[in-house]
């Protein structure tokens, strides 16, 4: 929880508010019966408000902790009120400091989380007056001041739950702000990528385009053909991505017009390569595409973790002529001529 206070700030000044019982308790010395009990009675108080404003470990108050402060009510008051003549002429005056001490340790308590032990001290100093202290009787709970140490704990209960879900608030406004910035970000990097696929296109295509234009769409067959590997062309650069350079867009025309069929898959694999590895990956599948005479060459990316970048494979179709009359055409009928792993780190001999 974090109130935007200094925690030692707010510890030293609780440890200075429950001395003041202690200095109360000594200033009154003269008025119980015995003072072994009541000098009992103070270090006990003592020992659980140090333990409970220790000013390390986890806000919230482990429970062993919490029990051991409701504890040290009963045992304080017991001990106290036991030594006092709650008829004596004047009252007990500021003898009954184990009412405010009691009423700070459990404030104590409520702030750091453990309301339920904090109700449950003040619980006990309500009925303890009611029923242990027939001098006084109900009556007892405004003039011993149990309203005041109940009110204060009311008061940390609220603060401390209005903090703590303020607190939760505040982590989830930011949750939804960074998840809103991501969103941002990846739609911005979209429209970036759109904005960069449409101006390649555009550059791909014009000429085509004019050309179109120009012969109101009556194209010479090599003019179609043309098209046909401008449109592979373009589906490159959509499903390709990082799989391109000037190298290999040279080499996969140059293996379209010979009547092969190009594949390129990138998948995100070598997204994470640096430029310098990235330019020799894309060179090797440049040359590994410009030697192979396969009928299909397919290149893929490979999944971060592997030692392999991209995946080539190239094949040539065995088909004879009644199944290619036939129109059948699958991989049963095609024979592997290429088989290639790039590495992402060149491999030393």
């Amino acid at each position: 929880m974090n109130i935007g206070v200094p925690r030692y700030l707010i510890v030293g000044m609780a440890g200075l508010f429950s001395a003041y019982h202690l200095v109360l308790a000594t200033y009154t010395l003269d008025i119980p019966r015995h003072t072994t009990p009541i000098f009992v009675a103070m270090g006990l108080y003592a020992a659980a408000t140090i333990i409970s404003l220790l000013p390390w470990g986890p806000v919230r108050m482990p429970i062993w902790m919490a029990a051991f402060n409701f504890a040290i009510v009963i045992a304080i008051t017991l001990l106290v009120a036991n030594e006092l003549d709650f008829g004596r002429p004047g009252g007990t005056g500021y003898a009954s400091w184990y009412v405010a001490a009691s009423g700070t340790l459990m404030t104590i308590t409520s702030t750091r989380g453990r309301h339920t032990f904090a109700w449950l001290g003040i619980g006990f100093l309500v009925v303890h007056t009611v029923v242990g202290v027939g001098a006084v009787g109900p009556a007892g709970i405004f003039s011993l001041g149990i309203v005041g140490s109940a009110s204060w704990v009311a008061v940390s209960h609220v603060l401390s739950t209005a903090l703590a879900k303020a607190s939760k608030d505040a982590q989830r406004f930011a949750l939804a702000e960074r998840e809103a910035t991501d969103w941002q970000a990846a739609q911005e990097a979209h429209v970036h990528e759109r904005q960069f696929r449409l101006g390649q296109t555009s550059a791909m295509a014009l000429t085509m385009l004019r050309q179109i234009q120009e012969s109101g769409g009556n194209l010479t067959d090599e003019q179609r053909r043309e098209c046909a590997y401008l449109e592979s062309a373009i589906r490159d650069e959509i499903r390709g991505r990082k799989l391109l350079n000037d190298a290999v867009r040279d080499e996969v025309m140059s293996a379209r017009r010979r009547g092969a069929t190009v594949t390129l898959l990138d998948e995100g694999g070598i997204d994470d390569l640096s430029d310098d590895e990235l330019e020799r990956v894309l060179n090797r599948l440049a040359l590994a595409i410009h030697e192979t005479n396969a009928d299909k060459v397919i290149a893929r990316t490979v999944p971060e973790g592997s030692d392999v970048a991209v995946t080539v494979v190239g094949l040539r179709s065995v088909a004879d002529g009644e199944s290619v009359a036939l129109g059948q055409d699958s991989l049963e009928d095609d024979e592997v001529d290429l088989w290639l792993e790039i590495p992402r780190v060149p491999v030393t001999p």
